[in-house]
C-alpha cells in the first residue's frame, strides 16, 4: 500500500482556517479575561475563559485535521477521517466542561458575594471582541459549508455561543452599572447554559456519525439507482460517515445471466450518478443480487453464454415463430481458427443457449472473424486510392451525407475502413443503420481487399 499521498487541498483550507480562527480566539480570551479580573466582572471572566476553550478547541481541531489528512493504510484501509469525527468529539466536550467549570464560579459567587466594577474600559473590551467574533462565526461557518467540513461547522458553532455570551456580557455591564449586582451572576449562568446546550448538540451529531446513524436522504440515492440501464429493483440503500465523506451501500437485483463486466458497468454507471446527485458522497459500494423472475433476456443470456466461451456476440435478433423463438445472431471468434473449429465452438455456444432458453427452438449463428486488435493507420499510393474510392461509392449513394474522417487501417493481409457520416438529426436510428449497412455492403464488393467497415453516422453539429 502506498503510504504517501499529496497534500488534500481541503485538509489545508480546514488547516489554514483553523490557524486563523486560533490567533483571533487567543487575543479575544486575554483581553476578556484581562478586563474580567479588573473589574471583578464574573461574565465577563467567565466569556474569556470560554473563548480560551475556543482556542482549545482549534489546537484539538489541527491535530484532527492532520490525522485524518492521512492516506489509507493496513491499519486503516478506509481512511482516517473518523480521527476529525473525533476531534469534533473532543471540542463537545470541552464545551461542557466549561459550562461545569463556570457554574462552580456562578455557585461561588452566590456563597460570597461581591459586586463587579464596570468601567469604559469594560464596554470597549467587550465591544470590540464582540465584533471579531461575529467576524470569525461568519469566515468558518461560510468556509465549514462550503468544504462540507463538520470539524469547522462544529468550531463555528462553538464561536457562536461567545457571541451569544457577549451579548450577555453586555447586558449585564448595563444592568449591573445601574447598581442590580446580583445580574451579573444570573448572565453568568445563563451563559452556562447556553454552553451546555452547545456542547450537546455537538456530542449528538458526532455520535450519530461514530454510531453510523443515516448521513443522508436515501429517496434520491434510491431514484438515481433505479434509473440506472440493467438495474431490475433497488432493494436497500444505507449511508453512514461524515458530511463531505459519506459512504453508500446500494442493493440492486440484477438479471441472474449478466456477467461480471456487465455488472462492474452498472457499478461504475451508479456510483457516478449517485457522486453527481447526491452533494458529500466519497464512496459508493454497490451489491448484487440475481433475478431469476420472469422470463430470461435473450440478449443478456446470449452474451453471458459467449462470455464463457471466450466468443463474442451482437445483432442478437429474436424472432417469434408459431412453434417458439429463433434466435438470430453474429457470433465473432478468432480469424485463424479453422473452419472446422470455429464450428465446433458455434455448435456448442448455440447448444448452451437453447438450454438456458426454454422458448428458444433454435439459435441461427452467423460466424465471423473478430477483431484483431492490431489496424494500424497507412499512408501509401494504396491507401489514397481505397480513399478515394470509398467516397465515391459513399457520395453516389448518398451525396448529402457528408461523409469524413475516412481512416484506412492495415489488418493482417486486408484492410479496415472507420468513416462518419452527417444524417439529419430526425432520421430513425433503423434508417440511419440501415443506410450505414448500405455503404458498407456496396464498399465490400467494389473493395475486396476492405475486410471490415465501420461507419459512424450522427446528426450535424
Amino acid at each position: 500500500m502506498n503510504d504517501t499521498q499529496a497534500p488534500s487541498p481541503y485538509r489545508d483550507q480546514v488547516r489554514r482556517t483553523l490557524w486563523h480562527v486560533l490567533a483571533v480566539n487567543l487575543a479575544v480570551a486575554a483581553i476578556k479575561i484581562t478586563v474580567g479580573l479588573l473589574t471583578r466582572s464574573l461574565a465577563m471572566v467567565a466569556d474569556g475563559f470560554h473563548s480560551t476553550l475556543d482556542a482549545s478547541s482549534n489546537v484539538i481541531g489541527l491535530l484532527g485535521n492532520a490525522l485524518a489528512a492521512r492516506p489509507p493504510d493496513e491499519s486503516h484501509p478506509y481512511g482516517h477521517e473518523r480521527f476529525e469525527t473525533i476531534a469534533t468529539l473532543a471540542i463537545g466536550g470541552l464545551l461542557l466542561g466549561a459550562a461545569v467549570e463556570i457554574g462552580r464560579g456562578v455557585v461561588q459567587r452566590l456563597v460570597t458575594g461581591g459586586t463587579p466594577a464596570v468601567s469604559q474600559i469594560s464596554y470597549a473590551a467587550m465591544l470590540t471582541t464582540l465584533a471579531v467574533n461575529v467576524a470569525t462565526v461568519i469566515y468558518e461557518r461560510r468556509t465549514g459549508r462550503a468544504l462540507k467540513s463538520e470539524l469547522l461547522l462544529a468550531d463555528a458553532a462553538h464561536t457562536t455561543t461567545d457571541v451569544y455570551v457577549s451579548l450577555l456580557v453586555l447586558v449585564s455591564l448595563v444592568v449591573v452599572s445601574l447598581g442590580v449586582a446580583w445580574f451579573d451572576v444570573a448572565m453568568a449562568a445563563i451563559i452556562v447554559g447556553l454552553i451546555a446546550v452547545t456542547a450537546f448538540q455537538i456530542l449528538r451529531r458526532t455520535a450519530d456519525v461514530l454510531v453510523d446513524g443515516a448521513a443522508t436522504n436515501p429517496s434520491p440515492i434510491e431514484a438515481v439507482a433505479a434509473a440506472t440501464p440493467g438495474v431490475s429493483r433497488v432493494t436497500h440503500v444505507r449511508s453512514r460517515g461524515p458530511q463531505g465523506a459519506i459512504h453508500v451501500d446500494v442493493d440492486v437485483d440484477v438479471d441472474a445471466a449478466m456477467t461480471a463486466s456487465q455488472t462492474h458497468a452498472i457499478a461504475d454507471e451508479i456510483q457516478r450518478r449517485v457522486a453527481n446527485t447526491v452533494e458529500g458522497v466519497g464512496e459508493v459500494e454497490v451489491h448484487f443480487t440475481p433475478r431469476r423472475e420472469g422470463a430470461p433476456d435473450h440478449l443478456i443470456v446470449s452474451r453471458a453464454v459467449a462470455d464463457a466461451l471466450g466468443l463474442s456476440v451482437h445483432e442478437v435478433t429474436p424472432v417469434r415463430t408459431p412453434v417458439g423463438v429463433v434466435l438470430d445472431m453474429h457470433v465473432e471468434m478468432d480469424g485463424d481458427l479453422s473452419l472446422e473449429d470455429a464450428h465446433v465452438r458455434a455448435t456448442e455456444f448455440e447448444r448452451r443457449v437453447r438450454a438456458q432458453l426454454p422458448d428458444v427452438v433454435d439459435v441461427v449463428t452467423h460466424i465471423e472473424p473478430a477483431p484483431t486488435g492490431k489496424g494500424q493507420a497507412i499512408q501509401s499510393e494504396v491507401a489514397d486510392d481505397i480513399r478515394r474510392r470509398v467516397l465515391e461509392v459513399a457520395y453516389t449513394l448518398y451525396p448529402t451525407a457528408n461523409w469524413h474522417d475516412l481512416r484506412v487501417l492495415q489488418e493482417g493481409d486486408g484492410f479496415a475502413l472507420t468513416l462518419h457520416c452527417h444524417l439529419p438529426g430526425e432520421v430513425t436510428l433503423d434508417r440511419a443503420h440501415a443506410i450505414a449497412e448500405q455503404v458498407e455492403t456496396q464498399i465490400r464488393a467494389e473493395l475486396p481487399q476492405v475486410a471490415r467497415v465501420t461507419i459512424h453516422t450522427e446528426p450535424p453539429e
